[in-house]
């Protein structure tokens, strides 16, 4: 049987991304494609999908409500998933419309599940709620590799240094670095920059999200509160340092870790292995590690510079993540939470 699937926010990049991953996972949604809505700007566009054209449609809660769909995924700003997503979790048919939001708007909430699936699926039962939370991009790609190792290993602390293409700022973050790469090829030394806070080309920004008062960004204090809701835990201590630099779509991670008890290189390849979404890619001497470029497109988060810390030694390593920010960092962990409450009924 056919899920009624509905994407807001389609013509965004994660919106994009949300419609080929749905299409991907036909055999668990059924071969209907989602309906598409928008702004009222975007209203009447076609966009070419895996489905063939598809029309995009004026948002209005009513009229999504009306068609009772099975799921509504939310790629779009945190006040307008604060206004529309508690009412669209209900519909005229009476039926359950899951509402999984991208935003941040409902992450630290306690009410609401923030879920990577192959983590935490099952606190979506134990709040019932309708409303789910995807995570933080950093925080998704860290966690699927940290997981494993709290599970065996227990983390106290981590220290993540992260490096964040340019599609966390969505597509306008990646045109500009296209437009600003080429200027610069062109002649134009200081390219123009209004999404980022300083040209991104040939450069790095070690600032990304709001100041606060800890002198912390928020994305950087992101980590550090949603790893510890997804894990379950108030033990890990988290510091992070987030820079944002000049790679269009895959963000990559220097985690520093310690456990509770001894760790080694080997132990956490051991753990790793077999872990579904995680792939080991770590045999530096013949230069396989993980890279953005061979990242980008690909649904597993990799693993590599696998070593054992020198601050902590055994009990601790260093090592370096890398995953697709718009797909295990956003659409393909929604669709998969959604894949995930199908299989599961």
């Amino acid at each position: 049987m056919s899920s009624k699937i509905a994407v807001v926010g389609c013509t965004g990049a994660v919106g994009i991304e949300l419609v080929k991953c749905c299409h991907a996972r036909k055999s668990v949604f059924g071969d209907a494609p989602p309906d598409l809505y928008a702004s009222a700007r975007s209203a009447g566009k076609t966009l070419d999908t895996p489905y063939g054209p598809l029309t995009v449609v004026e948002f209005n809660v009513e009229t999504l409500k009306a068609k009772a769909y099975d799921f509504i995924f939310l790629a779009v700003s945190g006040g307008f998933s604060l206004e529309n997503a508690i009412p669209l979790t209900t519909n005229a048919s009476g039926t359950p419309t899951y509402v999984i939001d991208n935003s941040s708007a409902y992450r630290y909430h306690d009410e609401v599940p923030l879920v990577v699936p192959e983590i935490n699926f099952d606190s979506i039962a134990a709040l019932d709620s309708k409303l789910i939370a995807n995570p933080n991009c950093t925080t998704a790609i860290a966690a699927m590799a940290l997981y494993p190792i709290h599970q065996e290993f227990k983390l106290k602390k981590l220290i993540v240094s992260t490096y964040q293409a340019a599609s966390g700022a969505g597509e306008p973050g990646m045109q500009e670095l296209l437009e600003g790469c080429k200027a610069h090829v062109n002649g134009d030394a200081r390219p123009e920059n209004k999404i980022f806070s300083h040209p991104l080309p040939f450069n790095c920004i070690p600032m990304i999200d709001k100041l606060q008062e800890n002198g912390y960004t928020k994305e950087e204090m992101k980590v550090a509160w949603e790893m510890k809701k997804i894990f379950g835990t108030d033990d890990i201590k988290v510091s992070t340092t987030a820079v944002r630099i000049p790679t269009l779509r895959a963000h990559a991670e220097a985690i520093t870790l310690e456990t509770e008890k001894d760790i080694s290189p080997q132990a956490v390849v051991d753990c790793l292995k077999g872990k579904p979404g995680v792939v080991v890619e770590d045999d530096p001497a013949n230069n396989v590690f993980p890279l953005p470029l061979t990242c980008s497109g690909r649904d597993d988060v990799s693993v590599g510079r696998i070593r054992q810390s020198l601050i902590f030694d055994n009990k601790g390593i260093d090592l370096f993540v890398c995953g697709d920010q718009l797909l295990r960092g956003a659409a393909l962990n929604a669709v998969l939470i959604a894949e995930a409450i199908v299989t599961k009924k």
